[in-house]
This record gives C-alpha cells, sequence and structure tokens, in this order.
C-alpha cells in the first residue's frame, strides 16, 4: 500500500510540473507549482525529480488520461445503470387507471399551486411521480413549487432531472434556469435557458429570453466586479416564478433609487434594511464612491435631520428609525437619485415561462 501512495504521489508530482510546460497552467505559476511538487515529495518521501522512478509510477498513461478514462468509465456506467432501471420498469405498472390516478393528482397540485399553498401542491406532485417517475411535467411543476418555497436545490434536482428526461421539453430548461440563477449559479442559468431558446427555436419565447438576458447581466456584474468564478453560490432572493399577472420584482423599480437599495419599502420584518446584502450591492459601492468624492454631498447628508435622527437614536442604544419614512424624505431620495445618476439598475430576477397550471402542464 506505502508503494502505491508512493506512485501516486509520484504521478501526482508529475502531472503538475506538465501542467505547466504544457501550457495548461500560465508560466507565472511554476513558482507555486514547484513548491506544491516540493511539498508533496517531502511529505510522501519521494524523489520528483528521478525520472526513472516517475516513468515507473506513471507508466505508459499520464496520471490525466488515466482520470479521464474512470470519469467515461463512471459515465458508462451511470447512462447504463438508468437505462436498466427503466427498461426493467415493469409494463404492467403504468395502466390506464394508473395514468388517470397520476393526472387527477397533478390537477390537484395544480391547483394548490394557484392557491399558493406550495407545500400541498408538492405533496399532489409526490404522489404523481411515485406513480410515474418518469414524467417531465411532474418533476417540472414539482420544481415550481419547490422554487416558490424557497427550496432552490430541490427546484434544481427535479428541473436537472426533467431535462435529462426529456430535454425537448422547454418548460424544463426555464425552471433549471430560475433555479440556477437563485442559487447564484449564474452562468450555468444563462446556459440553461440558451438550451431552452434552443429547443424552442426562432430565437426562444420572451420568457426564456428575459430569463437569458437577466442571467447575461449578472454574469456581466460579476465579471466587472472580479467575481468571475462559477458556480457564485450567493442564493438570490429577487426570483419567483411566474404564477400571475406581474412577477414579485419586476418592471424598472421603484422609482425611489434608495428604496430600491435598501429592498422595497425596507424589509420585511418592520422596516429594516438587509445591510449584507447592501454592502455587496454594485449600485451601494457606487453611490458610497460617489459620496465620498463629493464632499458637498456629503455635507448635504450629515446634516440631513433624519440622518441626524438615526444617528442620535443609533448612538443612544435606541435601534434604528423606521427606515421607510427616511426613504421617503424627497431631500434624501433626490442625493440619493444625483448619487446613482439616475436610478439603480433593475433588480428583478429573470421571471418564470408561466405557472405549473399553464398550457402542457
Amino acid at each position: 500500500m506505502a508503494d502505491t501512495k508512493k506512485s501516486l504521489a509520484l504521478a501526482i508530482c508529475d502531472f503538475l510540473k506538465t501542467s505547466v510546460t504544457d501550457g495548461t497552467l500560465p508560466a507565472d505559476e511554476k513558482e507555486s507549482i514547484e513548491t506544491a511538487v516540493e511539498c508533496i515529495a517531502d511529505s510522501f518521501k519521494v524523489d520528483a525529480s528521478d525520472a526513472a522512478a516517475t516513468t515507473q509510477a506513471v507508466g505508459s498513461q499520464s496520471l490525466l488520461n488515466i482520470f479521464d478514462a474512470y470519469v467515461k468509465l463512471e459515465t458508462a456506467a451511470k447512462s447504463a445503470a438508468v437505462s436498466a432501471s427503466t427498461s426493467t420498469q415493469p409494463a404492467t405498472e403504468l395502466t390506464p387507471e394508473k395514468k388517470k390516478e397520476a393526472e387527477g393528482l397533478k390537477s390537484k397540485g395544480n391547483a394548490a399551486m394557484q392557491q399558493k399553498d406550495f407545500a400541498l401542491a408538492v405533496d399532489f406532485y409526490t404522489q404523481a411521480l411515485d406513480i410515474h417517475s418518469s414524467n417531465p411535467i411532474y418533476l417540472s411543476n414539482r420544481s415550481a413549487a419547490y422554487h416558490n418555497m424557497k427550496n432552490y436545490e430541490a427546484a434544481k434536482r427535479d428541473a436537472k432531472a426533467c431535462t435529462d428526461i426529456d430535454p425537448t421539453y422547454s418548460k424544463g430548461w426555464s425552471r433549471l434556469g430560475l433555479a440556477l440563477y437563485a442559487l447564484g449559479e449564474t452562468r450555468a442559468s444563462m446556459e440553461a435557458y440558451q438550451k431552452g431558446m434552443d429547443v424552442e427555436g426562432s430565437g426562444g419565447s420572451d420568457a426564456m429570453r428575459k430569463g437569458f438576458q437577466a442571467a447575461k447581466k449578472r454574469v456581466e456584474e460579476l465579471e466587472a466586479a472580479g467575481e468571475i468564478h462559477e458556480p457564485v453560490h450567493t442564493p438570490r432572493e429577487d426570483v419567483d416564478v411566474d404564477l400571475g399577472p406581474a412577477p414579485r420584482s419586476g418592471g424598472g423599480g421603484s422609482g425611489n433609487p434608495l428604496a430600491d437599495l435598501l429592498g422595497g419599502g425596507g424589509g420585511g420584518d418592520g422596516g429594516s434594511p438587509d445591510f449584507a446584502s447592501m454592502m455587496n450591492n454594485p449600485m451601494f459601492q457606487n453611490m458610497a464612491q460617489s459620496m465620498m468624492s463629493n464632499p458637498d454631498m456629503m455635507g448635504q447628508l450629515m446634516t440631513n435631520p433624519r440622518l441626524r435622527e438615526m444617528a442620535n437614536s443609533f448612538s443612544q442604544g435606541g435601534g434604528l428609525p423606521d427606515m421607510s419614512q427616511l426613504m421617503n424624505d424627497p431631500n434624501i431620495a433626490e442625493i440619493a437619485q444625483s448619487l446613482m445618476g439616475g436610478g439603480g439598475p433593475n433588480a428583478g430576477g429573470p421571471g418564470g415561462a408561466g405557472g405549473a397550471g399553464g398550457a402542457g402542464s
């Protein structure tokens, strides 16, 4: 076992060194890679500079080739398992009576969605899936219900299963794009919407294009901020499934830039804004930068009676005043408007491709 681990250590060292010489990694990473190789070699008591020992450890295949072959075998094994599971399903399981029962449960789930009883909808869709587990519509609808419950991981899982079963079902791609966006995986969200548009053809539906553009805009914002790694894994609360005439956060904002920055009415807990979200908000960062470079504007803010009231209350341990009143102060709103250059961007997330009870569902 010890010899095997040493051989693996040598193979890893060889892979790292090769990654620099073959262009996989930039040349300026060479020093870091050499340090890593030395640490691995010291820990496993091997000589990474011994070409003969490395050749013996790696053999005729590189570590990358070996891992690539393993991944392909794993993928093939999973595909075979899925095929076997599908092929061994008894044909008598989906009798006309069972199909009718499943459709009835789906209809009850749709009705629960319209009543916004999302937990009940999940229950009905789950019962339908217990009868017909590979029905993409049931999975898509349950994904929508999970999304409305803010269980985005479950929504993503069902939407992914839906698109795996039927890649031509465009609503599944819309559900997947929406769930990924809510989880902060914006680049993957953009790709899901793109696949949905490809399936729909002719450039895709308005809803699909809207989702794609929202995800693309978010990706561009992250790239501009230097946060180009994906997935981002920052759950977004400004995403909703379109079950009614208008999504929760659509349009171009409230018209009050400070209200948009603080989150509409200041939050759902009696007027307290989400300061953690504010600090990561590009609009807030731009506003702060403009404020610091404009002494006159800073002076106007500091002499505003509302802000003095907030400062006095906070310093005396009385907490923050009613933020909704602060946001509606026309003087502060005017200053915020000036700092933001005419108002903040649309913070709304992508809409869904229709409610669970829509056509084809």
